[in-house]
């Protein structure tokens, strides 16, 4: 069944003024037009299906946040941008898997914002879309959300809006299991982060050259400063710099990449004891990079992605792209260690150190050499099987052809931008199947709001999973959380140049 209220109507004459996501924004909500065919985010059906996910002794887990201009503390060097609180990443949020979560937002931004749940099944109309499942968050306004967490695991929280997260506007969520014996010790939280903000330019002015310069790659993160800047990079460097597990490395030269809000100037440190098993929850939050993530003289054993168990495989180092989160165990060894996330296929790296009794501290260029052994993509773990999905014919194919260029400087999906596309619509029950073919010479992250499918081949997982260049990876999920749901590459840039999709429900 065709929809009779298309994207391509409802920004006719509109897109480009404020961003794709902006544009649809103005048009949706100015007017209330949703197509009686879809499910509307609001509706009875989804609201029905949040209250089948309420569970008899659920708590309610109240916090709050206040996006607004602050100063961060890179480690000597002080910087303006935006974020919830004067440290990045923001406060932690958790709660346990059937609790449900209220979050009030006031808005201390001069912008309009948003807050997207990164990997939550949760109810549609308050998946943090503007424009597509609420109206956006005026500046000076609030706003609550307010939902259950069905899953347990390791989640994010960022701005739908613009470029909004490639600033400091992101924060852990890590939903707990209350049935999970808990075999560690410890547990850290590392997040991952490219940093171009209060350099010299914002990330909107990041978008604006990209555009403006054809996708040469961009010199707005280029530091000139004390905390060791790749000044020596001509404009078009960018596209020559390529991954050898991803193909191309973005699109960004980025002037620091940060572990905990930290330069490796001044990295952040984590300490134990000898043998003390530690559970290490990565983030990867960046707008742009991918990191390969490795712990000097240590391997990592991968238990989860995604939020999601997988069959513990263990690693030297593991790469994981914008949107992914994967969590390991490892054994801690005596002395001090580099935790260490090389920017794939770039210049640069972000730095943390384990110490876990004396010793000399490792500098900010330290290589550990598990950098270059046993190296995995979460893509090619293998689903738990408690967790694995039920063999079943696919309902329901789509086939997303990821498309696009530098030059001129727009990605897109099955040939045409966000705006231009009709909806992916899906039926409620379905098994759908969704074939990502990468025709580009990038490597794009692929999320899939509100729902965690499998991926084909291996049966891992994920709401988040890379496609490398001239590859294709098909995805199944079951359509059992209705709505409008943004399908997406995770490189903001590539997002706001048009690489998104709406997936529909019918009604």
């Amino acid at each position: 069944m065709s929809p009779t209220l298309t994207r391509r109507r409802l920004l006719a004459g509109i897109a480009g003024t404020v961003g794709l996501a902006g544009a649809a924004g103005a048009a949706v909500w100015a007017g209330g037009m949703f197509d009686p065919q879809l499910v509307a985010p609001g509706g009875d059906l989804v609201a029905r299906t949040e209250a089948a996910r309420r569970r008899a002794g659920g708590r309610t887990v109240s916090a709050a946040l206040n996006p607004r201009p602050v100063t961060l503390d890179l480690g000597g060097r002080q910087v303006q941008t935006w974020g919830y609180q004067e440290s990045a990443p923001g406060p932690l949020i958790r709660a346990r898997a059937g609790d449900v979560l209220r979050v009030e937002v006031t808005n201390g931004l001069a912008a309009e914002t948003s807050v997207h749940w990164h990997g939550v099944a949760l109810r549609n109309d308050m998946d943090g879309v503007p424009g597509v499942t609420q109206q956006a968050i005026a500046a000076g306004g609030r706003h609550a959300y307010e939902f259950t967490v069905p899953d347990p695991g390791t989640y994010f929280y960022h701005p739908h809006s613009g470029v909004q997260l490639d600033r400091a506007l992101y924060g852990v969520l890590v939903v707990d299991d209350p049935h999970e014996a808990g075999r560690y010790d410890q547990e850290w939280i590392v997040v991952l982060d490219d940093w171009v903000d209060g350099i010299g330019r914002t990330p909107d002015d990041v978008l604006a050259s990209l555009q403006s310069m054809g996708g040469h790659g961009d010199m707005a993160g280029m530091d000139h400063g004390s905390m060791g800047g790749m000044t020596g990079m001509s404009m078009g460097a960018m596209e020559t710099m390529t991954s050898p597990v991803l193909g191309g490395a973005g699109d960004v030269a980025y002037a620091h990449y940060l572990i905990n809000g930290r330069a490796p100037a001044a990295p952040v440190t984590f300490t134990g004891r000898p043998r003390q098993r530690v559970r290490i929850r990565l983030v990867n939050a960046a707008s742009d990079t991918a990191f390969r993530i490795a712990l000097g003289s240590h391997r990592l054993t991968v238990t989860h992605t995604d939020g999601f168990p997988v069959a513990p495989t263990t690693c030297d180092a593991l790469v994981l792209g914008m949107g992914e989160r994967a969590d390991v165990t490892v054994e801690l060894g005596d002395g001090v260690f580099p935790l260490v996330a090389v920017a794939e296929g770039k210049d640069g790296q972000g730095l943390a150190l384990v110490r876990t009794s004396a010793g000399a501290t490792p500098g900010g260029a330290v290589h550990p050499p598990e950098l270059d052994r046993r190296v995995l993509l979460t893509g090619g773990l293998r689903a738990a099987d408690a967790v694995r999905l039920e063999r079943r014919q696919a309902d329901r194919v789509h086939r997303l052809v990821l498309g696009g260029s530098m030059m001129p400087y727009q990605w897109t999906v099955n040939g045409a931008t966000f705006d231009k596309l009709d909806p992916l619509v899906v039926g409620q029950g379905e098994r759908v199947r969704l074939e990502f073919v990468n025709e580009t010479t990038m490597f794009h992250p692929m999320h899939v709001h509100g729902h965690t499918f499998a991926v084909a081949d291996t049966g891992v997982r994920k709401d988040t999973v890379i496609i490398v260049p001239k590859q294709t990876v098909a995805v199944e999920f079951d359509a059992t959380n209705p709505g409008q749901w943004m399908t997406h590459c995770h490189n903001i840039y590539h997002a706001e140049a048009g690489m998104m999709i709406n997936l529909a429900y019918q009604a």
